[in-house]
Parts: C-alpha cells; structure tokens; sequence
C-alpha cells in the first residue's frame, strides 16, 4: 500500500482522542521561531534584547501550535455533534486530519464538519488582529502590538489555506460535499477533489521552482515541498476511494477468519494470558456467554492492566461491551463494514449468521486484501 505524507508520530490525547503530529510541525515551528526571532521582530521593532526576541518568536510559534490543536479539536466536536467517532487527529503544517469514524456522514454533515475548523481559526485570528488594533489605536506601536499582529495573520492563514479545495484539506472536504450533493455520486466526487488537487498540487511545485531560480531559496523550496504534499496527498485519496470501489464486491466471509475461538467473559486476565493468548497465537477473542457474543478482549486491553491485578480482574471488566461491537454478516460487502469499524473494537467485526458468531475480521485482514487488488 502506498505510504501517506502523514507520517506521525503519537504525543497524547485530547478529549479521548489520540493526537499525532507530523513532522511538518516541528518544522514549521521551528521556522516560525527563528525567522520572527532573529530577522522579523529585530528589523520592524528595534530596540530591545536579543532575548526578548527569542522569547517572543518562541511564544508566537507555541501558540500557532494551540491554533493548530484548536482547528483540529473544532473538528472533533462537529463531528461528535453530528453523532460520529473520532479515532484520532493528525497535526500537520497547515492544519491536520481527524479520522472520523461511525458511518458516513452526510453531504450536508461532511461540509459541516470540515467548515468548522477554519471558521475557529478566523475567529482566533479575528482575536489577535482586533487586540492589535486596539493596542494601536490606543498609540502602541511596539513588539506587543507586533506579535499580537503575526499571530492574527497566522491564524488567518491557516483558514484561508485550509480553505484550498484541495484533499484532505478542510476546502477539498467542502468541495466533496458540495460536488456529492450536486451530483449524488460520493466516490465521483473523490475522484474530482483528487483531480482538483493534482492540478493545483502541479502548478504549486511550478511556482516554488521559480522561486528558487529566482534566488529566493527557502521560500521556494517551502513553496514546492507544500505543492509536492498536495499531489501525493491527492494520489492517496485516489488511491483510497479505488481500493474501496475494488471491495465493493468482496463479501466478508472472503476476509474474515471462520469459526473463532470464544472465552467466557468471567475468565481472570491471568488465565486468559496463561491459556489462551499465549497458546492460540491470536491477538483478540470474541467472549462468549450462552452461545451469545457479549464483548471483544484484545492483547492491548489486558496490557492495560497491572501484573497485581491480573487474577482479580474478569476478561469482562476490560473488555469492548456487546454494545460497542461490530457486527456484520457474512455476505456484506468489505466496502460497507469498513466505514462502521470502530475504535473500541480496534477495528475488528464480529460476523454473525442467523444469531451465531461464524467469524471475525480486522482492519489488518481487509489492508491485506486490498493489497492483494489493488495495483
């Protein structure tokens, strides 16, 4: 499978979210930093210590990082208000992904979502370019009022960027919606916004490489590195939305794996460890009770909980409720279980016939599928 620009590493949780961050933010922050510390600032507001410089450049690029977290949390409670899931955010450059989860939301719904990230960011900027002005208005002129002035045209640009019609990006996610709602096709709509974002992707990298004949080397180089990461962000879109189209006639019984083991959900972790986990060489089972699937254990839960513990503790305290389960049958297609995966399950299914649990299918089962179809 081709690998996403994406690439990030995990920093924490926000709200019960994981929150990832690309390595373009390190970057970006960094560059934030020193240009405002050692060029900008000086040059437009001279007068006072180098340290003063730094720690202002230093604040300004901190709080760019909030704005990015708060674009992106903004995200996370549209999408919750709409009724969906959210896994995780992935920080990046200009904004970030939430990868939503739950079911597929509506055009209506999708616009909404992606709307509300930029609209906080214009209200951020729209914060510190309000308190700049007043500082000005009332005769101050210096760093303070300077500051509070970058941080407003940073947060502006953040919108106006992540308004680029392009994927994933929050105007690529509008333009889906808009174009799916026009025309009733989802998947033609993807394929358009990908389209849409290898162009514009083309000309940005055209735009940076003059930049840099020209003499102006970082921002050039800035400007191509941002066009190279609209057309590879659109080639995985592509990529996406046809290794979906090539599930569409998968059913799941062709994934999934027949007939698992089940564990009574009374089991202590310590058994579970010591006669099953260890000697099956599966990393999740279905808990089972009267024949009836009652929750989802997985090696990642029961690590969770203390060596102490481990005898006193039942497989159904820690386990994903019956609930929280997906479940599917053997003759939907991959296509529609993939969108209702969720992260309890840890992007596991539970395949059901008449009432009798006859499989389970993973997320790992369906990437090596489509793998196995896609070019």
């Amino acid at each position: 499978m081709r690998k996403s620009p994406m690439a990030s590493a995990r920093v924490g949780t926000i709200a019960g979210v994981q929150v990832r961050v690309n390595w373009s933010v390190l970057v970006l922050v960094l560059v934030i930093a020193g240009v405002l510390a050692e060029g900008t600032l000086p040059d437009v507001y001279p007068g006072y210590a180098n340290w003063v410089y730094d720690a202002s450049g230093v604040i300004v690029a901190l709080i760019f990082l909030a704005g990015l977290v708060t674009h992106e949390v903004s995200h996370v409670f549209a999408a919750k208000r709409a009724g969906f899931e959210v896994r995780q955010i992935t920080l990046w450059a200009l904004g970030g992904v939430a990868n939503i989860t739950g079911g597929t939301p509506s055009p209506r719904a999708e616009a909404r979502i992606s709307a509300a990230g930029p609209l906080v960011s214009l209200a951020v900027g729209a914060l510190f370019g309000g308190a700049a002005a007043l500082l000005r208005l009332a005769g101050s002129t210096g760093l303070v009022a300077g500051v509070l002035t970058w941080l407003a045209v940073i947060n502006l640009g953040i919108a106006a960027l992540n308004l680029v019609p392009v994927a994933p990006l929050d105007g690529g996610r509008i333009l889906h919606a808009a174009l799916w709602k026009y025309r009733g096709d989802p998947t033609g709509a993807t394929l358009t916004v990908a389209w849409v974002g290898r162009g514009l992707g083309t000309v940005v990298i055209a735009l940076g490489l003059v930049e840099l004949l020209r003499g102006f080397g970082f921002s050039g180089l800035w400007v191509a590195l941002l066009g190279w990461f609209m057309v590879a962000s659109a080639g995985i879109e592509e990529y996406r939305i046809r290794s979906l189209e090539s599930l569409s006639e998968v059913p799941v019984s062709d994934v999934m794996t027949p007939k698992p083991e089940t564990v009574p959900p009374d089991t202590s972790v310590a058994d579970f460890l010591d006669h099953y986990l260890m000697r099956r060489g599966y990393s999740a089972f279905p808990l089972a009770e009267d024949g009836r699937p009652v929750g989802l254990v997985s090696l990642d839960r029961v690590r969770q909980v203390p060596p102490e513990r481990r005898g006193d503790t039942s497989l159904r305290e820690v386990a994903c409720p019956e609930d929280q389960l997906t479940l599917t049958t053997p003759d939907e297609s991959v296509s529609e279980l993939l969108p209702r995966l969720n992260e309890c399950a840890e992007g596991r299914a539970l395949v059901m016939r008449d009432n009798d649990l006859v499989g389970i299918v993973s997320s790992r089962d369906i990437s090596r599928t489509i793998q196995r179809r896609t070019p």
